[in-house]
């Protein structure tokens, strides 16, 4: 029998350990009787490790919002809950089919590709006062479900940071969030102006969002062409507009890229909730825009994370997004609803 000294480091600390050989040191010993071979033990542990994972990290509850409002009432006290819109079906169709292409534009070519990113600023006048963004038609048509648990989620926030201190986390989110879409302007436009591609290299990063951009290095990889970036479209049919991050080549489809920040990982399309929508309006608007001589049928979420893990690029096909251009309608139609029965309403209060 002989004994071994090593040293190892855990966490910059120096820790001595002694080892003993295997053959002199066995649990069996203390056992009466031979141990009864299990049959799982003849399942391949590794190849099921990361199922297993999954499976035990999956957060599945059968808890309703009415069972969920109850046992916060029982925590926290009574829930006051914001005025909800008028229940309106989600999967009925719309009323009115509007094409998601403008076939009358030209075929997207090299030519196109070839100039300097485009970025039209937008700007509130006279004729654009009424116009809605696509933020606000979804942040009005909001589900009472999506309601309920956006309320909840703010609670609990209150609940353990306080009115002062829900507010300057809310305020951080968005200056993080604001400084983070700039950083990847900047480097894209860079990219796209300077022939090297090293152009992102000298730029200066705010330590608050180094993490995000080495979040997303790996996707910036395979980002090329830039043809707009924090750029408005508007849809004069339909009478919305939106800006949209970024239209570019992503592995060689173009896209309308959409860069969002998230404190959890989102490695499913159905964790983005209203994002899908909201990239595929941003396209049909862009579509139906007469400063943009080119169509997008393909988008991109990206979802970066401050810690730097790897982001997770949900991509948006041609189909998908013709799906999430009819719910895009629906909702649409929902906020024009909504907001001709505040006009009516405010009008019978005023005779």
């Amino acid at each position: 029998m002989f004994i071994r000294n090593h040293v190892m480091s855990v966490g910059g600390i120096m820790y001595q350990c002694t080892s003993l050989p295997v053959r002199n040191f066995s649990v069996c010993r203390y056992l009466s009787s031979p141990k009864r071979r299990s049959s799982y033990s003849l399942v391949d542990s590794e190849r099921y490790s990361s199922l297993v994972k999954t499976v035990m990290s999956s957060k599945v509850s059968s808890q309703t919002p009415e069972t969920l409002l109850a046992e916060d009432e029982h925590i926290y006290g009574r829930v006051v809950k914001a005025h909800m819109p008028p229940t309106v079906s989600e999967m009925r169709e719309p009323k009115s089919l509007h094409p998601f292409l403008l076939h009358e534009k030209t075929e997207e070519t090299d030519e196109a590709e070839s100039g300097p990113p485009l970025r039209i600023i937008l700007k509130r006048g006279q004729d654009r006062a009424s116009i809605p963004s696509v933020t606000r038609v979804l942040q009005q048509t909001l589900s009472s479900e999506q309601i309920f648990y956006l309320e909840r989620w703010k609670k609990k926030m209150i609940a353990e940071l306080g009115e002062d201190g829900f507010k300057e986390y809310s305020q951080n989110l968005f200056r993080q969030g604001k400084r983070f879409h700039t950083a990847v302007d900047d480097i894209l436009m860079s990219d796209a102006t300077k022939k090297d591609g090293h152009a992102s290299d000298t730029l200066e990063l705010p330590p608050e969002i180094q993490g995000y951009m080495e979040s997303i290095s790996h996707i910036l990889e395979d980002v090329s062409a830039v043809r707009a970036i924090e750029s408005t479209v508007q849809h004069d049919t339909l009478k919305y507009l939106g800006i949209v991050d970024c239209v570019a080549r992503y592995r060689g489809v173009l896209c309308v890229i959409d860069w969002k920040t998230s404190e959890k990982p989102k490695p499913f399309l159905s964790n983005t909730y209203d994002n899908p929508i909201q990239v595929a309006a941003y396209a049909g608007a862009l579509n139906n825009d007469g400063n943009y001589k080119y169509q997008v049928e393909h988008g991109l979420i990206v979802v970066a994370y401050k810690d730097g893990s790897p982001a997770h690029a949900h991509k948006l096909s041609s189909e998908l997004m013709l799906q999430y251009w009819n719910i895009w309608l629906q909702r649409l139609e929902k906020f024009t609803e909504l907001s001709s029965s505040h006009v009516s309403s405010a009008f019978s209060q005023k005779k």
